[in-house]
């Protein structure tokens, strides 16, 4: 069941290729959308023979029907990475695909990662309309989303489907050079599956990426780049790096230890100056559920 998203009659597609990028303006910030609101999810982890009303699929139509409904859309949606359940069958992706319809449907400009769950020529054979004619990066699901208050430049950073470890490569590392110099206008928001093997809580480092480090690189010296924001750790934190934020935030699907984590989503108000994140749970009653945190940038 291919998707089409983003919905072609909300944003303007530009393939620049000089700059080898691809780029999404965010419907030219519409009146009927919140310009300076984005939809974060992760970790959907989305199964082929999931029971319709079984908690995981629930947990995403839960975010799905409250998008619908509205009044005002958001600037855009971004899942960042494991849609599918395990290792990125066929029936995953109809599944995913089935579930997220309806964001369609409304006009919700929808953008999608990939994460160490997914495969990569399946998704694409899925969701045909997701491949792009001429890909910045062969091999690599990436693109840059341009909304009101920020920048948002979605990587690919899935080694090999079922190793926890991820990494991006010196090509993708060179195109995002090029891209985030190519979009120095506004701050510059990073979205990767996986976690930096930098600040953050070390525990998780191993499974984290790979060329954080060299990526960093790149960062830290284009005063643009405010946050780098990541699932795969199916939690919720905030930490940062040489003055960028690093935001994880939790998973939509399920968690290990529920005396420690929830599922849900993050709600992202930007301004010229800050995010304000506000935790969105499944269940309504845990101590997560409507916090907020604003993050001032560098």
């Amino acid at each position: 069941m291919p998707v089409h998203l983003p919905a072609q009659n909300r944003r303007q597609f530009l393939l620049t290729l000089g700059a080898g990028f691809v780029s999404y303006s965010t419907g030219a910030f519409a009146n009927e959308t919140q310009s300076e609101i984005v939809y974060l999810l992760n970790d959907t982890h989305i199964g082929e023979k999931h029971p319709e009303n079984s908690p995981v699929p629930s947990h995403l139509r839960q975010v799905v029907n409250e998008l619908t409904n509205l009044k005002q859309k958001p600037a855009c949606v971004l899942i960042n990475g494991d849609l599918a359940l395990k290792d990125g069958q066929p029936g995953d992706y109809r599944h995913f695909a089935k579930l997220i319809r309806p964001l369609h449907e409304a006009k919700i400009d929808t953008h999608l990662t990939l994460g160490n769950h997914d495969e990569r020529d399946v998704f694409y054979d899925v969701m045909k309309e997701e491949r792009p004619e001429s890909p910045p990066v062969k091999s690599r699901h990436i693109s840059v989303v341009q909304t009101k208050y920020a920048n948002f430049f979605l990587l690919d950073s899935l080694h090999k489907t079922m190793v926890t470890q991820g990494t991006l490569g010196k090509e993708q590392r060179t195109w995002l050079a090029n891209a985030l110099d190519a979009h120095a206008d506004k701050p510059a928001i990073i979205v990767t599956h996986h976690n930096p093997r930098l600040g953050g809580d070390p525990l998780h480092f191993p499974g984290g990426l790979t060329d954080s480090v060299e990526l960093w690189e790149i960062l830290a010296k284009r005063p643009q780049v405010k946050a780098y924001v990541h699932g795969h750790i199916h939690h919720r934190s905030h930490a940062g790096h040489q003055g960028i934020h690093i935001i994880n935030t939790p998973a939509t699907s399920y968690v290990g230890n529920r005396s420690l984590s929830t599922t849900g989503w993050t709600v992202a108000k930007l301004s010229p100056h800050s995010i304000t994140l506000t935790t969105r749970t499944n269940d309504e009653n845990h101590a997560w559920n409507q916090k907020t945190k604003t993050l001032k940038w560098r």
